[in-house]
């Protein structure tokens, strides 16, 4: 099976990480399956316009089971450069910041017969207002996303073993990521020994040793697909504080360590508190466990796409 993403080329590193890691894990997961990529070059509308001729280009001269879009305005794109049969994939974003965007996405979706929707969350499911939508999050590689010694991995980056440590798991200028409200959740507890880090210019292979140095993981996100940082803490055994966005609640379940906070001040940081008096008493979640059962590992995420792509193929 021969498969194409088109997805913005755009990031610092080309092809944004979470779309490589699906592309590799269905190649590593899934024999005799190929994927190859065509990264949208431009930012804005003007910018996905010029890639359509190139794209088509590309489709006349090349033979594809599945193109699979990822974001919608990869999918539009895909769309006017006549690619089928499409699969397409939306993010937190496409449905949460922009209304205008969710009715383009269902015009084009019924216009150009998109095969399959494939949505991150029951949450953004239910905004979108689609019924023929997938829920399937990014899998998590639980071999690279592991438990490590904590103390070594303070000793690694330079954090001082005597203090409380707080990872924010994102570039605070992103707005939606709500920075201001970690930061003013963790002044008002007033403790000296707290420190507060967060992901800016750390590379994706240096992710698991920020985790697994952190006490805590805070995400006070005001809208999110299914947040790969809080599986990726999660595949660590981290204890976390998070907003309730996206899919938390199920991620969380019922587990000890996790707690879901409110969009307040004070709500965040009496969270805070009760993540520390976890680790007091315990020094781990169970977060690893919960991602196995609910079925969040790229394994199981990687059979549940190709699955679509031969539902795809045998309807064709």
């Amino acid at each position: 099976m021969k498969v194409l993403f088109v997805c913005s080329g755009n990031s610092k590193h080309g092809i944004s990480t979470i779309i490589k890691k699906q592309a590799l894990s269905l190649e590593k997961h899934i024999k005799d399956l190929k994927i190859d990529y065509f990264g949208i070059q431009g930012k804005g509308i003007i910018g996905y316009l010029r890639n359509i001729k190139p794209l088509k280009n590309l489709l006349k001269n090349n033979s594809y089971d599945i193109i699979h879009a990822h974001y919608s305005f990869s999918a539009f794109c895909a769309s006017l450069a006549g690619a089928k049969p499409l699969a397409v994939t939306l993010m937190g974003s496409d449905v949460k910041a922009n209304f205008f965007n969710k009715y383009l996405i269902k015009f084009f979706a019924f216009f150009y017969q998109w095969q399959h929707l494939i949505v991150q969350s029951e949450d953004m499911k239910k905004t979108l207002g689609m019924r023929k939508v997938h829920v399937i999050p990014n899998g998590i590689d639980l071999h690279i996303f592991v438990p490590m010694d904590k103390k070594k991995c303070q000793k690694q980056l330079g954090w001082d073993e005597w203090k409380k440590h707080i990872l924010f798991p994102a570039n605070p200028i992103r707005y939606e990521k709500n920075y201001v409200l970690a930061l003013q959740s963790i002044k008002s507890l007033g403790d000296i020994n707290l420190e507060l880090h967060y992901f800016e210019n750390v590379s994706h292979s240096e992710t698991p040793l920020w985790y697994n140095a952190a006490d805590v993981i805070l995400l006070t996100s005001l809208w999110e697909g299914s947040p790969n940082v809080i599986k990726e803490a999660m595949a660590c055994n981290k204890s976390i504080v998070a907003t309730n966005v996206g899919d938390i609640e199920l991620l969380f379940g019922k587990e000890d360590g996790f707690y879901i906070t409110k969009f307040n001040v004070k709500d965040c940081a009496e969270n805070i508190k009760q993540a520390f008096v976890f680790l007091h008493n315990k020094t781990n979640t169970k977060g690893r466990d919960r991602l196995i059962a609910i079925r969040q590992d790229d394994v199981s995420i990687a059979k549940r796409i190709y699955n679509l792509y031969d539902n795809i193929i045998n309807k064709s």
